[in-house]
């Protein structure tokens, strides 16, 4: 008699590919985990394998990180600013120059022109060590690049600021990083 195939073969592959799966969701989870807490971050998980993390900001005030461990990869997003009122090509060659010289991230532009820094590894090359890196990367890109994005794309913006807040009588402080744009319209 010959041997029936009942299927149970395939199932028990599939079955431990799945299994390998888990692991390796279960595996990155746990090191997002770790480092978010060792770097004592305020962050939550609305559901399994979903992280919001909140990164305190210089320059701008806080940046919001999206984690989702997918199937095979860990998915991350962090909104960086809006869409540009002006200047938008001279943003977008700033962000793909600079995206150059970034470790592990990305910039992106969404379908309503919004800019964001994004990244996408393998669950195999989430450890606590990476997810600390990537965490640095989008601070950097987020927060270390939001003067000059704001400079490149909202100039006109600033200098309306300016001035309302001058005819009020309102502090101006806040805008000091962008002395040298006023410097410019005064001239």
């Amino acid at each position: 008699m010959g041997e029936a195939n009942t299927g149970n073969e395939a199932d028990m592959g599939e079955a431990h590919t799945g299994d390998a799966h888990m692991d390796d969701a279960h595996r990155a989870a746990r090191a997002i985990e770790d480092a978010l807490k060792d770097a004592e971050l305020e962050w939550e998980s609305p559901e399994p394998g979903s992280y919001v993390v909140k990164l305190p900001g210089i320059r701008k005030l806080s940046t919001t990180v999206s984690f989702l461990v997918g199937r095979h990869t860990l998915s991350v997003n962090a909104f960086v600013i809006r869409h540009p009122d002006e200047n938008e090509a001279g943003v977008h060659r700033w962000l793909l120059e600079r995206n150059l010289k970034l470790y592990g991230v990305s910039y992106a532009v969404d379908r309503l022109g919004d800019i964001y820094v994004t990244a996408r590894l393998p669950l195999t090359a989430v450890t606590p060590a990476e997810t600390d890196r990537l965490l640095g990367q989008i601070l950097e890109a987020a927060d270390g690049a939001f003067n000059t994005l704001l400079e490149l794309g909202f100039a006109t913006a600033i200098r309306k600021e300016h001035a309302w807040r001058l005819s009020r009588g309102e502090p101006t402080h806040n805008l000091d990083a962008f002395a040298h744009l006023l410097r410019r319209e005064e001239d």
